[in-house]
């Protein structure tokens, strides 16, 4: 009976050295999604214009009402599509290495830089250097540190966009709060992270059908009709969600009311925004990986017009100044995004201290930290 069941020898054979030995096969790099590229760029380009309008409001009821527009669903567009590919990160020692040099540095850096540039360029001398007080474009970085390092919490809850929103509520009427590190900004935008740490690929996939790119159309021209009847009516400060209502010089009631309100509308609003991406690779697809590149550096360009008095040429308030600086803005946004750019402020965006991290050369060649090892086998071959 035994004998039946024994399984025939097999005798083991030593490799010849001019015998080709399989090369071990490399993981190959994550496909990128070119209608997220596509948004993202898209995104801060309006972001640029908007920037680039701010000074025409007061001349131009029609540039307020673009930038009323534009305010209302650009950063939100940009934190839903953040929380959306936030989903993964696990607090694991791999994640946090890569909030750091991604986020962390960079918010460090650019706040500095930033800093010495309002001293140089504001003749500001005095101006003090805070990390817990970002400076103009720097607050995203900010709420993003701690909006990812919350990500754990928030998919474990069972109703986490209706908490998002109390706590966005609330912070709209604690002017206590105060200005460290932005929070408010953090608070009253997080539930478009966490919209978007909800969302799932078929639910850009809804908005994206043919019927609601149709629909999208006249949604847009009643919200553009509608911000060019308010703007002069409204504070624009509400969109940019930095203070309480009572520091808007509103009841604190308002707070809560505007919060839900804006959301509601900002909502709408990207997924109009959503609904006209393009999901096809385009000549502008691969600047969608270097946007935050073009977020941080035009800051310091929009910032100039301001402190070298760009604005006060008469022809820049009239209808072609303003197509023209609407221009240059695209134009100026869209070439800090290319690769060379890139390549070139790397070393700001995307350290990899490798020098700072436990580690890092066992992380490099692809084993986890505290995983087996491999022994290395030495002697003839036999």
């Amino acid at each position: 009976m035994t004998d039946t069941l024994r399984l025939p020898r097999v005798e083991a054979r030593t490799p010849d050295r001019h015998t080709p030995q399989p090369h071990p096969v490399r993981p190959a790099a994550p496909k990128r999604d070119s209608f997220f590229d596509n948004a993202k760029y898209l995104a801060i380009v309006l972001v640029a214009m908007g920037h680039a309008w701010e000074p025409l409001r007061d001349d131009s009821r029609a540039a307020a009402a673009l930038y009323v527009t534009v305010y209302t669903f650009h950063m939100p567009a940009f934190i839903v599509i953040s929380g959306y590919f936030s989903k993964s990160f696990d607090a694991g020692p791999g994640r946090l290495r890569r909030l750091v040099t991604g986020v962390a540095v960079p918010y460090v850096l650019f706040e500095v830089a930033y800093t010495l540039f309002k001293r140089w360029a504001d003749d500001d001398p005095t101006y003090p250097v805070s990390l817990l007080d970002p400076w103009y474009l720097t607050w995203f970085l900010a709420a993003l540190f701690i909006w990812r390092l919350t990500t754990p919490l928030w998919k474990v809850l069972r109703r986490p966009l209706p908490i998002a929103l109390a706590v966005a509520a609330l912070a709209s009427m604690s002017p206590d709060i105060g200005d460290d590190l932005d929070l408010q900004r953090v608070l009253q935008f997080l539930p478009f992270f966490v919209l978007g740490l909800c969302m799932k690929p078929e639910h850009f996939r809804i908005v994206r059908r043919r019927e609601a790119r149709v629909l999208a159309l006249p949604i847009a021209a009643l919200a553009i009709t509608f911000a060019y009847w308010a703007a002069p009516r409204m504070n624009a400060a509400w969109f940019y969600r930095r203070d309480s209502a009572q520091e808007l010089a509103a009841p604190g009631w308002a707070g809560p009311v505007m919060t839900l309100a804006m959301f509601g509308c900002s909502l709408v609003l990207v997924a109009c925004f959503f609904a006209w991406v393009p999901g096809r690779r385009l000549w502008f697809t691969a600047l969608g990986a270097g946007t935050l590149y073009g977020y941080l550096l035009h800051g310091f360009l929009a910032k100039g017009s301001r402190f070298w008095d760009w604005y006060e040429h008469d022809w820049i308030h009239q209808p072609l100044g303003e197509i023209t600086v609407t221009l240059v803005a695209a134009t100026v946004i869209t070439l800090l995004c290319t690769p060379p750019v890139q390549r070139l402020f790397r070393f700001a965006m995307e350290p990899k201290m490798e020098w700072a991290f436990k580690d890092s050369q066992r992380s490099r060649g692809g084993r986890h930290a505290g995983g087996p090892r491999r022994t290395r086998r030495t002697g003839s071959r036999t």
